[in-house]
């Protein structure tokens, strides 16, 4: 007897699996201007620092991602933490992030002590993201 297993994997053209170097978040005036402005919302051990901004170039969503140099001492640790943080970000991005209309600068930091696996730091974020869409979602229905 034959088993076939079939897949779907539903590919969303507006917004692809990708961390371009277009969507990554490089300028430092509008990094500081994030941590002064913008707001959070945190999915231990990750927190997000948003605020809406606008963007020349086309894209909707700009991203940094960071760990505290205090709690990983060795650049090892952090560099992979941060790969743990892009790789999540970048498979779950166009789940949340497709309908979004507004421009939005992000920079997500990894808050925690401990290295984390890439199941652990995934779940996390689908937690950081549906918390980020619930309080735009709140923002909008208050206008």
């Amino acid at each position: 007897m034959l088993t076939v297993i079939v897949t779907f994997v539903f590919i969303n053209k507006s917004m692809p699996a990708t961390y371009s170097k277009k969507d990554k978040l490089k300028s430092k005036k509008l990094i500081e201007q994030l941590f002064v402005d913008g707001k959070s919302v945190s999915a231990f051990p990750l927190r997000l620092v948003f605020m809406p901004t606008v963007f020349d170039d086309g894209v909707l969503v700009k991203t940094g991602v960071s760990v505290s140099k205090r709690n990983f001492k060795t650049a090892v640790d952090r560099n992979r933490i941060k790969r743990l943080m892009r790789e999540s970000y970048r498979l779950n991005k166009a789940i949340y992030f497709n309908n979004i209309t507004t421009h939005y600068a992000f920079m997500i930091l990894y808050i925690g002590k401990d290295i984390p696996t890439l199941t652990q730091v995934e779940t996390r974020m689908n937690h950081l993201f549906e918390k980020f869409l619930k309080v735009v979602s709140e923002n909008k229905t208050e206008k």
